[in-house]
This record gives structure tokens, C-alpha cells and sequence, in this order.
């Protein structure tokens, strides 16, 4: 199994393998040090290779071009990189994986481990819909479901614009409840709290995580925000049976 990572802590069956990658141990030297998983950030190519042949996972994920779209793709998909922002399977072995560094994973799951998921949600996508878009192509009962949140940027540093809170408000007024007005035209957001928002309102109440901050715990985690020129965790989930 993957030592360098935050294995996700839910009651999902034991064969359901779930975590986010963590940025130590890997090769890539700075600002990319050094666990990074993506070629799409400047890095060496041979550096991210060297580290994605570290994950020891049972097959190499299917990386996708990440557009903070509401696209799910089932996999093993026939495009080579797909263009979305969450995948899903059924087969066993076939790891699901999304890139992030200050957005949010989830990772999916029912109680039977017949299905996994996993989504990037950034701010625009969770406002478009990805979480709602993804968990329909599940075709199971809400209540059925475990979702994991992977490490995010945290409410007290997040802070957004006003385009971005009405954004939300004009989907749904009770996202005002996942903000905190710092100065005029300024919020501070709270992602965790609007996708259990939306994830509820689904039905789904088995949630999980959603305790770290990408932006402040430096040691661990990549941060866009903090840092701009940086690497990218990896958020995986298999059925490994």
C-alpha cells in the first residue's frame, strides 16, 4: 500500500482502498518537493514518472485534464486523458483519482463497496453542480452512499470575492451559511461546509473528513493558493478485491 499518504477514515468496507497522496517522499525538487503527481505544473516529467511509479496501486490510475467542469467519465474510459472532473467504476482494481492542491476531493463509496467515485471540486464546480452530476451517474440510494473529504483549503483562510459568493447565493440562498464576511466585497469560505450542504440536500448524510487544510499545514499538503508554482496531491479510491 501507498505509505506516503492520509488514508481515509470512514466505515467503508475494508476492501475499499480510499486516501489522498501526501507531498513528502517522493523525488521532484522545489517548489515541487516532492511527491508530485502532475505534469501539468512545470515539474521534470521524469520526476513526476518516478513518483507515480511509487503509488503501488493495482493499476495506473487514468489521469484525467481536470476543466472544473460537471463531467463524470466511468472508467477505464476509451479516452487516453479524459477531459472531467470526477470518474467512477464498478470493476475492481480500476483506481479512481483526482488531482488537487487547495481544492476539494471527495472520494464515494456505498455500504457494500459495490462502486467507488472520486471528484474535484473547486469552487466553480461545486457551484455548477459536479457533486450532484456524479453521485446521479451512481444510480444508488442517496442513503446507501459514504463520501470522504479529502484535504481542502480551510474556512479561515479561504478567502474569495464577491463574484464568488453570489455565485452560490444565486443557486441557493442557504449557502450564505458557508460564508463569513471579512471586508466589503470579501469572504471567507467555507468549502467543507457548502458540499455537505449539497450533499445533503441529495440525501446523503454519511460524510466524512473534512479536517485539514491544505493551506496551512504546509508540511503535508500542496497549496495553489499559498504558494502558486507547486505540485499536486492525488485523491484515489479502488475496489481492491
Amino acid at each position: 500500500m501507498i505509505e506516503n499518504w492520509l488514508k481515509a477514515d470512514w466505515p467503508a468496507p475494508d476492501f475499499i482502498k480510499a486516501g489522498t497522496t501526501l507531498r513528502q517522499g517522493g523525488v521532484s525538487v522545489k517548489p515541487y518537493d516532492s511527491f508530485n503527481l502532475a505534469t501539468h505544473v512545470g515539474d521534470e516529467l521524469s520526476a513526476v514518472q518516478q513518483n507515480r511509479a511509487m503509488l503501488k496501486v493495482p493499476n495506473e490510475p487514468q489521469w484525467l485534464e481536470q476543466i472544473h467542469s460537471t463531467h463524470a467519465v466511468l472508467l477505464p474510459s476509451e479516452d487516453i486523458i479524459p477531459q472531467a472532473d470526477a470518474v467512477y467504476t464498478s470493476q475492481k482494481k480500476i483506481v479512481c483519482a483526482v488531482m488537487t492542491a487547495d481544492c476539494l476531493p471527495l472520494l464515494i463509496t456505498d455500504k457494500q463497496g459495490s462502486c467507488v467515485a472520486a471528484i474535484h471540486a473547486g469552487w466553480r464546480g461545486l457551484c455548477d453542480g459536479i457533486i450532484e452530476a456524479s453521485i446521479k451517474k451512481l444510480h444508488l440510494e442517496p442513503e446507501a452512499l459514504l463520501v470522504w473529504l479529502g484535504p481542502a483549503i480551510g474556512p479561515d483562510v479561504y478567502e474569495v470575492g464577491q463574484e464568488v459568493y453570489d455565485a452560490f447565493i444565486n443557486v441557493e440562498s442557504k449557502a450564505k451559511e458557508s460564508f463569513t464576511d471579512v471586508s466589503d466585497g470579501h469572504w471567507l469560505f467555507d468549502i467543507y461546509r457548502l458540499a455537505k450542504l449539497r450533499l445533503n440536500k441529495m440525501g446523503v448524510n454519511l460524510i466524512y473528513g473534512g479536517d485539514h487544510c491544505t493551506l496551512t499545514e504546509e508540511q503535508h499538503f500542496f497549496s495553489y493558493r499559498r504558494d502558486d508554482v507547486t505540485g499536486r496531491m492525488a485523491s484515489m479510491i479502488w475496489i481492491d478485491k
